[in-house]
């Protein structure tokens, strides 16, 4: 007797978005992301990844079509709504890191969390565990100022991960860092994402980064297709 394939954890279906002047940057778009797989977004440079990242995100708006994460379709909530999707089934890791240089790494891990009203020592503990699992169980205290890019993109990760979210998004994670480190970097994002179960989309320009995903799809004229 086989198992019922889970719902997927993001369902994307006839999206359309035009940025301001007319220009259509892709229509009826769809695809989905099961749990546990990865998905890589490639394409040109304007094509519209990040617009699309920022739709999946609830951080933008779609002309038309739908948009569901863990079920909830987007156009339904208002933004407090959307904030909450995103603080609770949403982690995100961004080329340019935006760690908080003003709080220690235990801290910066923690945020998700205090934002969703977790007690703090739950929170903290929480985020030690996470430090310990990207390999930076000894640096809590420290702040950003005293870490490498390689070791800013791994609190990164811990932070995405840290409130265990249904989806990661992530704009090219890879993107600052050099071929060694960022090979180090895939390696450890896909082993915990992996672990925790979540549906990934990572948008990039980086074929070795685009090898992780389970699935590669080119955003272009034809909208949305399967890479050769």
């Amino acid at each position: 007797m086989t198992s019922e394939p889970l719902p997927p954890v993001l369902a994307v279906t006839g999206l359309a978005k035009a940025v301001p002047g007319g220009r259509q940057l892709f229509r009826d778009l769809a695809f989905a992301v099961a749990p546990g797989e990865i998905v890589a977004i490639m394409g040109e440079s304007g094509v519209g990844k990040s617009t699309l990242l920022n739709l999946v995100a609830g951080l933008d708006t779609a002309d038309a079509g739908q948009i569901a994460i863990a079920g909830q379709d987007l156009a339904g909530l208002d933004d407090d709504a959307r904030t909450l999707l995103r603080r609770n089934r949403i982690g995100f890791v961004f080329q340019a890191f935006h760690i908080l240089p003003h709080l220690t790494l235990a801290q910066n891990i923690a945020l998700p969390l205090v934002l969703a009203r977790a007690p703090a020592p739950a929170a903290i503990d929480r985020a030690t565990k996470m430090l310990a699992k990207v390999g930076l169980g000894d640096r809590g205290g420290d702040y950003p100022a005293q870490l490498s890019g390689g070791e800013m993109q791994r609190i990164a990760i811990a932070r995405a991960l840290v409130h265990t979210p249904a989806l990661i998004l992530a704009d090219e994670p890879t993107g600052n860092l050099d071929p060694e480190t960022a090979e180090r970097v895939l390696a450890l994002f896909v082993a915990e994402t992996r672990a925790s179960g979540a549906g990934t989309v990572i948008v990039t320009h980086s074929d070795r980064a685009a090898q992780v995903a389970d699935r590669v799809l080119v955003l272009g004229p034809a909208g949305l297709v399967p890479r050769p």
